[in-house]
């Protein structure tokens, strides 16, 4: 059985290798990657998210529906960021794990906060309130370059949690 770790253990443990996956879903000045999730057929469903940072946590926000579904069923997930545009365009990071779902309104808060500081004139809008954070905890990340950069090789770079 695999251990799932905070984003702050896991850049304790690999700090370069977690300062180039934070850039790269950063890549836009702010958070964006694929989150899957497993449906209950057992097949993956992928959609974009924005992956938001609060104390060196990973969080995400879900809005009700088949993938929300999903992770309060299945708490495995499964999130990737793609870099662009070329000669980088098949560089891509990617951790795993399960989540943990955020109940404290103080930390709620915070990563509100957070999002909308990422976002300079955007309101909350109709809806935002009845999204569901969760806290992605890691079981592996892996890093694929196709050019050595940031102290890394070309090719892949795994981690995994202890």
């Amino acid at each position: 059985m695999s251990v799932s770790v905070s984003w702050t253990d896991f850049a304790r443990a690999s700090p370069d290798l977690a300062a180039t996956g934070r850039a790269m879903l950063y890549a836009f000045d702010v958070g964006l990657g694929f989150l899957a999730t497993v449906r209950l057929d057992g097949g993956p469903r992928v959609h974009p998210v924005c992956p938001i940072f609060v104390d060196d946590h990973l969080y995400t926000m879900i809005i009700p529906g088949p993938k929300l579904n999903d992770l309060r069923r299945d708490g495995r997930y499964a999130l990737h960021s793609e870099t662009f545009p070329p000669p980088l365009e098949d560089d891509g990071f990617y951790v795993s794990g399960t989540v943990v779902e955020v109940r404290q309104r103080d930390l709620i808060e915070a990563i509100a906060a957070q999002f909308f500081a990422e976002r300079p004139g955007m309101a909350k809008w109709p809806g935002f309130d009845d999204q569901v954070l969760y806290e992605l905890l890691l079981e592996r990340a892996l890093l694929t370059l196709t050019q050595a950069r940031d102290g890394f090789a070309r090719g892949s770079t795994v981690w995994k949690a202890p």
